[in-house]
């Protein structure tokens, strides 16, 4: 069978199993199996595949058409630019996440004339304190996470990307497993934010796969936004800033949470969908 024959019926089996966009899935899981970028793929057409590279491929597309992630069957994914490991261990880094990722180090250049100190807040895979760590030369970030199977994600992503001397991993339930006299530049935060009773119709990629802890924001989704709201400016610098990443529809109500509680929020930015995305505030007695 050769290149295209594989790929056409892949991808016809993939669109039976509801996945979309199933020829880019196929694509990209057969240049995984061929060790090729995908686009040479079309200079290939005619190569014919080996019994070995068959077996492979259907056991990818398969796991594929069983609603496995992609990201999850390839091993990584690719994060601001850098290839990040992923795993059942953590949220799969999100493209919408990258805007708070942007936010964080357009605000840390403002502050390069001195080191700075971030802290992220429900680390995960690392996605963010590495990116930080990776393109803010003068940073230190803490990455803080409940989950120890997720922080050894992070740091497998830290020690990729040659930065595990910039971050420092804490394993804990909040604030309370930081360091007790540590202020930071900035807290950054992509928090579970999804509505308990949500979480079950969510797509199977998700609902199945991403951890339930790194989904679940409580009844409304708000949980999260609360205990920062409550929790962080004391863990601030008096210049310091907090951005927090937003579900959507949450931008006003967490407006309204971080309002209440005496913070001064100067942004609640839009994705490039249009939806609200990236909450930023500061301490209100800046």
């Amino acid at each position: 069978m050769t290149v295209l024959e594989v790929i056409q019926r892949s991808s016809e089996f993939l669109t039976r199993k509801g996945v979309e966009s199933p020829r880019l899935q196929v694509e990209l899981l057969l240049a995984q199996v061929l060790q090729l970028p995908r686009m040479k793929l079309y200079l290939n057409f005619e190569r014919a595949l080996t019994e070995r590279e068959l077996d492979e491929l259907r056991d990818l597309v398969k796991r594929r058409g069983d609603r496995e992630p992609l990201q999850h069957i390839l091993g990584s994914t690719s994060y601001c630019g850098l290839e990040m490991a992923v795993s059942r261990d953590a949220l799969i880094p999100r493209p919408e996440t990258e805007l708070l990722a942007e936010r964080a180090i357009e605000f840390l250049s403002t502050l390069n004339t001195q080191p700075s100190t971030i802290l992220d807040f429900g680390t995960g895979s690392g996605c963010l304190a590495v990116t930080i760590a990776v393109k803010c030369a003068r940073a230190t970030v803490h990455a803080l996470d409940i989950s120890e199977s997720a922080l050894k994600l992070s740091r497998q992503n830290a020690d990729r990307h040659r930065v595990s001397d910039k971050i420092q991993f804490h394993l804990g339930d909040g604030f309370a497993a930081l360091p007790a006299k540590a202020k930071f530049d900035l807290i950054v935060s992509n928090p579970p934010y999804i509505p308990s009773a949500e979480i079950d119709v969510l797509q199977a990629e998700v609902r199945d796969h991403d951890p339930r802890v790194a989904l679940d924001g409580g009844a409304d989704g708000l949980d999260f936004y609360r205990r920062l709201a409550t929790e962080a400016a004391c863990w601030l610098q008096p210049h310091g800033r907090l951005m927090v990443e937003l579900g959507d529809g949450q931008g006003t109500a967490a407006r309204g949470l971080f309002t209440t509680a005496d913070w001064t929020v100067e942004a609640v930015e839009k994705d490039y969908g249009g939806c609200d995305r990236i909450l930023i505030a500061r301490r209100w007695q800046q």
